[in-house]
């Protein structure tokens, strides 16, 4: 599609800027460790992704939005195979993508060869708008693998495949944010959407806790599998974010990268 790139950047750098000037203005928790040395690593890791990303690209064909114009060519998946309203595919589509990030979010909490890769974005101490960057590049390369098998047996739309990059980077942003929302619009956004004060559960050091809630968007799934949790088992008050490194190694580039193998 044209201009998606441009699109997909600007929204995630907009939207990336407001949270992080509101939380610099109103957050959600008192800091545990420099922002400096945090955001320095984190901001790292997201450049290495990108990196990988590119080099995926090279080694393959298409990635997620080629994959979908691929798909319709070659009249591959379900999509391509009903005559449904544009609306109603994205929509859908949508929903269903959303679904396979949950499932695989799931997956790498239980499965422990994906859960060595997966710790290093839970191991961060503090939780803010650069933490739901912070993936290590196999993790990355992992998942767009697999959204590109899922998008050739779903076939969606490249609208529907650009809406939902969209969607899962602007959600992501705004789920790790350090941010609190109004009481009242907490109770009532979580019904449909995931919020930070949900999703920070999730990331709390407490097992019990950290295998709960795995939304990225919609907050249904978890309401509908059982894994839901509406409160840390400590209280927010209580409960500390990461896992059990609680000193400044989740701050280093290096400790951070090597984490899986460890």
């Amino acid at each position: 599609m044209p201009h998606e790139l441009a699109i997909r950047l600007a929204v995630f750098l907009g939207l990336f800027a407001v949270l992080a000037m509101i939380e610099r203005r109103a957050p959600r928790r008192a800091a545990v460790m420099p922002r400096r040395g945090r955001w320095l690593t984190n901001l790292s890791i997201v450049i290495l992704d990108t990196l990988t990303l590119r080099a995926l690209a090279l080694a393959l064909p298409l990635l997620a939005v080629g994959a979908s114009i691929d798909a319709a060519r070659l009249g591959w998946g379900l999509f391509n195979r009903l005559d449904w309203p544009g609306w109603a595919e994205v929509v859908v589509a949508i929903a269903i993508l959303d679904l396979a990030i949950w499932t695989q979010h799931l997956v790498t909490h239980k499965i422990a060869l994906f859960w060595r890769f997966h710790r290093v974005h839970h191991a961060d101490r503090d939780m803010d708008v650069t933490t739901a960057i912070r993936f290590h590049p196999v993790e990355i390369a992992a998942s767009m693998l697999v959204k590109i098998g899922l998008i050739y047996l779903l076939g969606p739309s490249a609208l529907a495949v650009v809406l939902f990059e969209i969607l899962l980077n602007a959600t992501s942003l705004f789920t790790h944010a350090n941010i609190a929302l109004p009481a009242r619009a907490e109770r009532f956004v979580r019904l449909v959407l995931v919020t930070p004060d949900m999703h920070l559960i999730h990331h709390s050091t407490r097992r019990e806790d950290h295998d709960s809630n795995f939304g990225f968007a919609l907050s249904v799934w978890d309401r509908i599998f059982g894994t839901y949790r509406p409160q840390p088992a400590a209280g927010h008050a209580g409960m500390q974010v990461g896992l059990e490194w609680q000193d400044e190694r989740p701050t280093r580039l290096g400790w951070s990268l090597w984490l899986p193998f460890r």
